[in-house]
């Protein structure tokens, strides 16, 4: 079995584990995370496995546009858009990634001019 498939996102995404999906479509899904860090934190995926940002090449750019285009369709609809919201890579340990599984953290809600994840 290969790892991506034993990921926790990959069993999101194929609704093998319940979660409060927000948004889903051939491309991506968008999942409020277990743990949030503020109101709104929201995890947006791509529905194909790409292990972080170091293995993006061209062929994903239409899968990255895809998963920005999202995040602001999503702010928009939790009314967080003109507010103001973070967008968040985590790449690798160091850079903070936990999960080997690219995925974008939206995060709003709250006043974050001084907030990490």
């Amino acid at each position: 079995m290969n790892y991506e498939k034993k990921n926790i996102f990959e069993k999101i995404i194929k609704k093998e584990i319940k979660s409060e999906i927000v948004y889903q479509d051939k491309k991506i899904t968008a999942f409020k995370d277990i743990n949030p860090k503020a109101p709104i934190h929201i995890i947006i995926v791509p529905n194909k496995f790409i292990k972080n940002m170091n293995e993006i090449t061209i062929k994903h750019s239409k899968i990255i546009f895809h998963m920005f285009y999202t995040a602001v369709k999503i702010a928009k609809m939790k009314n967080i858009d003109f507010s103001g919201y973070k967008l968040i890579i985590n790449c690798n340990k160091d850079g903070g990634q936990i999960i080997p599984y690219l995925h974008m953290h939206l995060i709003g809600g709250i006043k974050l001019s001084n907030f990490i994840v």
